[in-house]
């Protein structure tokens, strides 16, 4: 508290009882000052002061309803709310504790009386600033925890899978650029509200496949077409992905981190159309990571080079995406790969396969 000056902000009509504080209070806080109501919300707003006196008795809009549009607007977050008026009636103080306020002073005041109430609630706010501040160091350590977790796991797939790292790195960028475009569309914005959920699906992206790790390798590594028993082993690796994951992140398994990773395994080949696998859900039942995922992941099949394939170019494996709109995958995630593909491109010159000479291939 000593580090720094405070910031009061009073909220009152009456310019005397304004003098009267700032004569008893600006030696040791920096005060500002609002007339009205709408000025006060507005100074909140702006300089987010540390602690706010609030008159009751004001024309127009009155200290209750100041608070109350305040609480409206989240203008105060965790700022404490002093009343300080010449209603001192029990019901009146009743009000204002009810809609809020952490303490109410009835005028004609006392000024040591004002001077220490406030320095303990000063106080008490920053203490509970600093335990706010303890406790989102170690929600954001134990965040880098888990995403180092899940990055290992997702290296272990890379390592069981035959397919490229570089596949595996790919769609996940790929992910990572639809999700940052769809995050602004109002449809994805409860799925995808912010960067860090962004965040979220690049991390969870790799993880798709873990579940082949339960494969056997005659299966998994098996050269020539797989056939309808084997096919049918090959499928569970959804099911055995999702099971992983949340097992591996037992303690954190409602993480919004793991939740995703889980979908993204589970449901990555499933159909908009509901013909997919491994439960047959369709549409906006399929979880949004893995409606993107499986955009990305058949674009970077077509784009790769196989035993029995060439690559294809961007404009065939375009084409392919396309024809799937409404069948195959969600609508709008194709559209957004058709309005995104200038940065899909770019992610083909930066990670390419490597062919079993160790040459680098371009995939295109």
């Amino acid at each position: 508290m000593d580090k720094f000056r405070a910031k009061i902000l009073v909220i009152d009509d009456t310019k005397t009882n304004i003098e009267v504080l700032e004569g008893i209070l600006s030696n040791d806080y920096d005060m500002f000052v609002a007339l009205n109501g709408e000025k006060g919300i507005f100074l909140t707003e702006k300089v987010k002061p540390d602690l706010i006196l609030l008159d009751v008795m004001m024309p127009e809009m009155d200290g209750y309803e100041t608070l109350r549009q305040m609480h409206l607007r989240d203008s105060i977050k965790d700022i404490p709310v002093i009343f300080l008026t010449a209603k001192s009636d029990p019901q009146s103080e009743q009000k204002g504790l009810d809609l809020g306020a952490v303490d109410y002073i009835a005028k004609p005041f006392n000024p040591d009386l004002v001077r220490l109430r406030i320095k303990n609630q000063l106080e008490y706010k920053h203490q509970r600033d600093h335990l706010h501040e303890l406790v989102d160091e170690k929600t954001a350590s134990l965040r880098q925890t888990l995403k180092v977790m899940l990055t290992s796991l997702g290296a272990l797939a890379e390592y069981r899978d035959p397919e490229t790292g570089a596949h595996i790195k790919r769609t996940q960028v790929i992910v990572q650029h639809l999700a940052a475009y769809l995050k602004n569309k109002p449809k994805f914005m409860s799925d995808i509200p912010n960067d860090e959920y962004v965040d979220y699906y690049a991390t969870a992206a790799p993880l798709h496949d873990i579940g082949k790790v339960g494969i056997q390798d005659e299966i998994l590594r098996k050269p020539s077409r797989l056939t309808e028993s084997e096919m049918a082993l090959m499928k569970e690796h959804s099911r055995m992905g999702h099971d992983v994951l949340l097992e591996a992140t037992h303690e954190l398994s409602k993480d919004p981190m793991v939740v995703i990773a889980a979908d993204i395994a589970l449901a990555h080949h499933e159909r908009w159309d509901g013909t997919g696998y491994p439960s047959g859900i369709k549409g906006e039942e399929i979880p949004v990571g893995a409606r993107l995922m499986a955009v990305a992941d058949v674009y970077d099949a077509l784009r790769s080079r196989r035993p029995y394939k060439e690559p294809y170019p961007h404009e065939v494996a375009l084409s392919e995406i396309c024809k799937g709109k409404g069948t195959q995958f969600d609508p709008d995630v194709v559209d957004a790969f058709v309005e995104i593909q200038d940065q899909i491109q770019e992610i083909y010159t930066m990670y390419k396969d490597e062919d079993l000479n160790g040459e680098v291939e371009s995939g295109t």
